[in-house]
C-alpha cells in the first residue's frame, strides 16, 4: 500500500512562514477534506446501511482506535446518548491504552495487536454487533487485531482510514477510505486525516440514528434534557408540535422526560 498520510508536505520552510501565511496554508489544505469525503460517500452508505440493520435487530456499535483516531471515536460515541437518547452501552468508543489515553498518550498501546479484542470482551461483543476501526494510516496493529478477531466471531466490521488499502481495510467488511493527501505538517494525521474521520463519524452515527427513528422531521426528539438550553429547545419543539404555549409545553416535557414522550402523551 502507498502511505499517502506519511508523504512529504507540499509546504517547505514552514518554520519561516509568517502567521498569516501559516493560517492560510492550513485553511487551504482543510478545504480539500470535504471533497475527499464526498468521493467516499458510496462506501459510507454501505457501512451506514449495514450498521443500521444490525442495530435495528438489537446490535450495538463499537469504535476502536489509537491516538487521535481513538479519541474521535470516543467523542462520537459519548455524544450519541445525549443527542439521540440511546443508552451509554449502545454506541461505545474504545481507545488503545484505556480511558487514560484520552488525555495522555500511552506508550506502545497502538502496537499491541491482541489488546483490542481483550478490551472488546469486557462488553461481551457478539455477532449482533458492529465494529468500526479508526486508523488514519490503515495499519495500526491494535485496530487490525481487533477487527480480525471480530470478523472471526461474526461481528460486522468496517473502518475509516485515510490511505487506500492496507491491513485495516482488508480486515473490514465495509471499508471507508478517505484519501486527503499529505498533511500540512508531514505525517501529522491529527490535521486533515483527523478532520476527515470526524466528518465521516458525524455522517455515520447521525445517519444510523435517523434510520433507527431517533429523529422526527429534523428534530432530535429523544435528546436528553441535561441542561437549561436543552430543556428550552425541547420546550420549543413541543410548542411547535402541539401548538400550545411555552409553560404548558415545558410542563409536559418535564413530566414525560423527552419531546417524543411528551407529544405522544398529549396526543393519545
Amino acid at each position: 500500500m502507498i502511505r499517502i498520510t506519511e508523504q512529504e508536505s507540499k509546504y517547505n520552510h514552514i518554520d519561516q512562514m509568517e502567521v498569516l501565511d501559516i493560517l492560510r496554508s492550513i485553511n487551504n489544505e482543510d478545504k480539500t477534506v470535504p471533497l475527499a469525503v464526498e468521493k467516499s460517500i458510496p462506501q459510507i452508505e454501505k457501512l451506514a446501511t449495514a450498521v443500521a440493520e444490525r442495530m435495528k435487530n438489537g446490535g450495538r456499535l463499537f469504535y476502536i482506535g489509537a491516538g487521535t483516531s481513538g479519541r474521535l471515536g470516543v467523542v462520537d460515541a459519548s455524544e450519541c446518548p445525549p443527542t439521540f437518547g440511546v443508552s451509554f452501552d449502545e454506541v461505545v468508543g474504545i481507545i488503545a491504552g484505556g480511558d487514560k489515553a484520552i488525555r495522555r498518550a500511552v506508550e506502545n498501546a497502538e502496537d499491541d495487536d491482541v489488546q483490542a479484542w481483550i478490551d472488546l470482551q469486557e462488553y461481551h461483543i457478539n455477532d449482533k454487533d458492529s465494529l468500526v476501526g479508526l486508523a488514519a494510516s490503515g495499519t495500526t496493529p491494535y485496530v487490525v487485531g481487533g477487527l480480525k478477531k471480530a470478523k472471526e466471531n461474526g461481528v460486522l466490521t468496517g473502518c475509516i482510514i485515510c490511505n487506500e488499502g492496507g491491513p485495516v481495510a482488508e480486515a473490514s467488511d465495509f471499508p471507508v477510505e478517505v484519501v486527503v493527501g499529505p498533511e500540512f505538517l508531514t505525517g501529522s494525521t491529527r490535521m486533515k486525516s483527523g478532520t476527515a474521520q470526524k466528518l465521516v463519524l458525524n455522517m455515520l452515527s447521525t445517519t444510523v440514528m435517523i434510520r433507527l427513528g431517533k429523529v422526527k422531521g429534523n428534530r432530535m426528539v429523544d435528546m436528553q434534557l441535561t441542561n437549561h438550553k436543552l430543556v428550552d429547545r425541547g420546550t420549543q419543539m413541543v410548542m411547535n408540535e402541539l401548538h400550545i404555549d411555552y409553560k404548558k409545553a415545558e410542563e409536559l416535557l418535564i413530566r414525560y422526560g423527552s419531546v417524543r414522550k411528551a407529544v405522544e402523551a398529549a396526543t393519545k
